[in-house]
């Protein structure tokens, strides 16, 4: 009962503003904790599976070095680094609070390049293509406006 009362009363407290900026304050750091060990529990199994599958490829009996090609290896390093990269973003959250755009920028830059990188033109169409290149023309504007805010002296 009387933690039912304490409760309410730390619940009425957050009609006042600042006490409720606090509450949200302490669930936006739980969240990005949370976030960000969930994001090292996913980097280290893409690790794993990597390694898993490195292992494979190279052990499997076939005339060439890798079974499979490079480009789809070259595609799971990739998603390793952006993971990695989006944990930075989390990170970099939790030290200053407020979103980095240039890093995130940089993070849609690697995923579009990663996209690019495993591209089967067997299978997609031209406007895969051009939809493609459009997002890395709207990301690089993007990021050379940003930068070009943040460091001045730079251009």
């Amino acid at each position: 009962m009387i933690s039912v009362r304490r409760l309410l009363t730390r619940l009425t407290r957050l009609g006042n503003d600042q006490d409720f900026l606090t509450f949200i304050k302490y669930i936006e750091s739980g969240v990005s904790k949370a976030l960000g060990l969930a994001m090292v529990i996913v980097v280290l199994v893409a690790m794993i599976d990597l390694c898993v599958f490195l292992v494979n490829d190279l052990l499997s009996t076939t005339d060439r070095f890798f079974a499979t090609t490079l480009i789809e290896i070259f595609g799971l390093f990739l998603n390793i680094l952006i993971a990695l990269e989006v944990l930075e973003n989390i990170t970099a959250y939790l030290r200053k609070h407020v979103v980095q755009v240039e890093l995130v920028i940089v993070t849609s830059l690697t995923a579009v390049a990663r996209k690019i990188i495993i591209f089967d033109f067997n299978k997609a169409t031209g406007i895969d293509l051009i939809g493609l290149a459009l997002a890395t023309l709207a990301l690089s504007v993007s990021y050379w406006i940003v930068r070009n805010m943040n460091n001045p002296q730079d251009s």
